[in-house]
């Protein structure tokens, strides 16, 4: 996009006051720079660019330079020569501090701005219409499907901190043309992308994970429209807590591959007597029912094979097969039977979903 044309009505004054100096020495008045800030916080507000302004003074020295006095010796002439260029320096400077102070309060202004829109739109909490409009703003058309990504680390994240600031610039270098947001959010890294786009988000997650030393990643489902934001972002949310309670540890989670955990606790009533009925006699072995619990589940982990399940809980497989038995003891159900192991690992499941026996159900 070309420059805008410069009016010179922000060099009002300018060449009165080189005029003026030359012939007095003077330094410039308190009002004088107090004009100059202002006309540079004209310019600002115009959407001119600094470099351009100063340029703009520059020629206008060259242009406005008072003509030597007949007569005048090289000293009286280098005397008028430092007094206009101070007087120079005085009203440029002048001029950058008003367009900076404009600058700054603008960026002020938006970053206040975006962070409200991204609230609104993760929370859902403005009317969807006039969300779509300023999300345009931002780069995103809502009425289009989009995802969500949420990184979490070890570590809480503002937008201004290096591991954000790394992330985005990776993202911008590779999918600069595209309509992608990437904020934070209660800490955690934001990544808001076209669903029809998901090569965006399995490349944040990579420089999420990477730039967070291991955090984890979970992506949302696309929906379309500004409510569909909101629910991708609640997705990868939930995918993260589901994670911490069942133990999940792949580094990147998608929501649509874990949707039969919300299904088995949509009736949280009937898995909790599930859990009570099938896993509840395991609180009468010694050491409570937690031990025996870690053996079921990375039992089903392993794909109920004896060997592997041994190895990732360092037991011999004789001390797993004692533990099996005494499973089959205390609940009546055998995990090795093809018939009692899917309620089994049902039970298990919920009772990782229920947080049990740490909590009772």
């Amino acid at each position: 996009m070309p420059e805008p044309e410069i009016p010179n009505t922000f060099l009002d004054g300018y060449a009165q006051i080189l005029g003026d100096v030359a012939g007095t020495g003077r330094r410039l008045t308190r009002e004088e720079l107090e004009i100059r800030r202002a006309l540079g916080r004209q310019a600002a507000e115009a959407g001119h660019q600094l470099r351009a302004l100063v340029r703009m003074h520059l020629a206008e020295t060259r242009t406005a330079w008072p003509s030597a006095a007949p007569g005048a010796t090289a000293a009286a002439v280098g005397a008028v020569a430092e007094s206009v260029l101070a007087a120079a320096e005085q009203a440029v400077d002048a001029f950058a501090e008003g367009f900076e102070r404009a600058q700054r309060l603008t960026v002020r202004r938006e970053e206040a701005a975006r962070r409200e829109f991204i609230d609104d739109l993760l929370y859902g909490r403005s009317d969807l219409g006039r969300l779509a409009e300023r999300a345009t703003r931002f780069g995103l058309r809502l009425s289009r499907a989009h995802a969500v990504a949420v990184a979490a680390g070890p570590d809480a994240y503002t937008e201004t901190d290096t591991v954000p600031r790394h992330v985005e610039s990776a993202l911008l270098a590779r999918f600069g043309g595209r309509k992608i947001l990437i904020t934070t959010k209660d800490g955690r890294l934001i990544c808001i992308a076209p669903g029809s786009q998901p090569d965006v988000l399995r490349y944040f997650a990579k420089q999420a994970h990477a730039a967070t030393d291991g955090g984890r990643v979970a992506i949302g489902r696309a929906h379309r429209g500004p409510g569909g934001v909101v629910q991708s972002y609640d997705e990868a949310l939930d995918a993260l807590d589901l994670a911490d309670r069942m133990g999940l540890e792949d580094p990147v989670l998608y929501s649509a591959d874990l949707l039969v955990y919300p299904v088995l606790t949509r009736d949280r009533q009937a898995m909790s007597d599930l859990v009570r009925s099938e896993l509840g006699p395991l609180q009468e072995a010694r050491g409570g029912a937690e031990p025996l619990l870690k053996t079921l589940s990375v039992y089903f982990e392993s794909g109920c094979v004896a060997a592997e399940t041994a190895r990732r809980l360092a037991l011999s497989v004789r001390a797993l097969t004692y533990r099996l038995e005494r499973i089959h003891q205390l609940t009546g159900s055998d995990p090795s039977d093809p018939m009692h192991r899917y309620t089994l690992q049902t039970a298990v499941i919920g009772a990782r979903l229920l947080d049990w026996p740490a909590n009772e159900v």
